[in-house]
């Protein structure tokens, strides 16, 4: 390989890592309410008598919660509002993509549609 490619080649690659790293996303810093909101969906899951599903199998209101929280760690910077807390860290599997279920005296619903409705709940409080 000519000498000149190879120093070529070193600039094109420094270059775009600089390029990438002075430009990469800020870190996403919630504002309280949103951050108030999640805590309440977690601890009302976690104080939860119900039972809820994940990939076929019943978990307990503190275990889906715990589950939630390990989510919401890998997911926090994507997460800028209760409604993005909902989709990415407590709707359905990133493994199997099967959505997650709760069982309620009203039968067994998507998680997603459960906690939209105690956010919606929170909010009008």
């Amino acid at each position: 390989m000519p000498r000149i490619f190879t120093i070529a080649l070193c600039y094109i690659v420094t270059a775009m890592f600089l390029s990438s790293t002075a430009f990469a996303e800020k870190p996403v810093t919630q504002d309280k309410d949103t951050q108030q909101a999640i805590s309440y969906l977690i601890d009302v899951v976690t104080n939860s008598h119900l039972t809820f599903i994940r990939n076929g199998k019943k978990y307990s209101g503190k275990e889906a919660a715990e589950h939630m929280m390990d989510k919401y760690k890998y997911f926090k910077a994507q997460v800028k509002s209760p409604e993005d807390f909902i989709r990415l860290c407590a709707s359905e599997s990133l493994l199997s993509g099967k959505p997650y279920r709760v069982e309620t005296a009203h039968g067994i619903m998507p998680t997603r549609q459960w906690l939209t409705q105690i956010l919606a709940q929170y909010r009008k409080s």
